[in-house]
């Protein structure tokens, strides 16, 4: 059994009902957890999402795709390069991309349409810069449920719009970015009874913080997650699941939260270096990797709030910067990410140059969706495949 409520984190508000995503004061909700049964152990035997059922509030049996259980990998050769800046650490990169839709987001739509089903919804919504569609239109389809996905036309990589597409979404585009096309579908969803799945929800949140879990599973608490931010739900999430294992005597201990932004989408980082407990929003946010590339976060104040609590930081990095370590990660691990995904790696790096990363750390880096996400990015940066003649000289000649 688990008990517990939806709970606003400013002002304290607490409701028992479930179909809600905001307080009437206007303050974000956070499932809040009184007491659960807890009925699995951290033993280094991971087996998804759902083992961890005794801390997720749902009731009936999940929609699940099998998602979770994605690799941890250690990675020795960008320890090198932090050693060439006076930094010894034990890095690990947390591949989410290995999730059925290829990215991180698979593990909040488990929870959040069998949440759906649960309250008895006929459809599902979102807006999304590409990941969030393709995941949503995924399990929409498994549990038998329209899906509506509302997208800035022109600024989300094809591959993700392929898969929401495929899976039998109804994808409209407009003219206009993510933020826009945030607040439309909040509003055509009071009206048409849809049920939102963007991380405003936060029973989709509840999903995401099993990253945390499954990384205390298999290599206990690090000393700190570095994770891309965009709509800044997943380092709230995931700061929210280490806090339940010391909650609930799993664990004694939370890593630095640290956030990473890229230059032309950094709201959250800018409210960091400036002390503040809230935002001011980037209005046309630009950068190469369009999973983050949203200027009014709307789960700020989560992840400003993991980040003090946690004696975390952020880091801003350029679409250069993104790029290059997107290539490391790729040529170096052969762990192909999506440009979002490697604002992590990047922000490793030049938190290490800047002096922030202290020798000895446990540090593990989520990359949050797969290379084959963006492929229009690779073929830009890395140049198209080389073409000659059909026969033996003529490829020798270029090797």
């Amino acid at each position: 059994m688990i008990e517990y409520s939806l709970k606003c984190i400013e002002c304290g508000r607490e409701y028992s009902k479930e179909d809600i995503y905001t307080c009437e004061c206007g303050g974000l909700l956070e499932v809040s957890i009184k007491d659960a049964d807890i009925s699995f152990k951290l033993d280094g035997l991971l087996s998804g999402v759902w083992k961890y059922r005794s801390l997720l509030p749902i009731k009936i049996d999940p929609i699940t795709l099998k998602e979770g259980n994605t690799p941890l990998y250690r990675c020795k050769k960008i320890e090198e390069i932090l050693k060439k800046e006076g930094v010894n650490s034990e890095v690990y990169v947390k591949h989410e991309g290995a999730n059925p839709s290829g990215s991180f987001k698979d593990r909040g739509m488990t929870v959040g349409v069998t949440k759906a089903i649960e309250l008895d919804k006929k459809a599902v919504a979102c807006a999304s810069t590409g990941n969030t569609s393709a995941s949503m239109a995924m399990y929409a389809a498994k549990a038998g449920i329209r899906a509506y996905v509302l997208l800035p036309a022109g600024k989300v990589a094809l591959g993700k719009v392929a898969q929401a597409l495929m899976h039998g979404a109804k994808v409209i585009g407009i003219r206009g970015n993510f933020d826009q096309a945030l607040e439309i579908i909040r509003e055509i969803c009071k009206i048409e009874g849809f049920y939102l799945l963007n991380s405003v929800n936060p029973f989709r949140l509840e999903g995401q913080k099993t990253i945390a879990f499954e990384i205390a599973d298999e290599i206990g608490v690090p000393d700190r997650v570095i994770l891309p931010v965009g709509n800044a739900g997943n380092i709230s999430a995931i700061y929210k699941g280490f806090k339940e294992l010391v909650k609930f005597g799993l664990t004694d201990s939370i890593p630095k939260m640290t956030g990473i932004q890229a230059k032309g989408a950094n709201p959250v980082f800018r409210a960091i270096i400036e002390g503040k407990k809230d935002i001011d929003p980037v209005k046309n946010p630009e950068t190469v990797a369009t999973a983050i590339r949203i200027g009014q976060p709307v789960n700020a104040k989560k992840a400003i709030r993991a980040i003090y609590e946690s004696k975390g930081t952020a880091e801003e990095v350029s679409d250069e910067e993104i790029i290059d370590a997107q290539k490391i990660l790729a040529s170096l691990e052969g762990i192909g990410v999506e440009p979002a995904s490697a604002a992590s790696i990047a922000g490793l790096i030049k938190l290490a140059k800047e002096g922030v990363i202290e020798n000895g750390e446990k540090i593990v880096c989520i990359t949050t969706g797969h290379l084959l996400k963006d492929p229009e990015t690779v073929i830009k940066v890395c140049g198209k495949p080389i073409e000659v003649d059909a026969n033996v000289e003529a490829v020798r000649s270029v090797l």
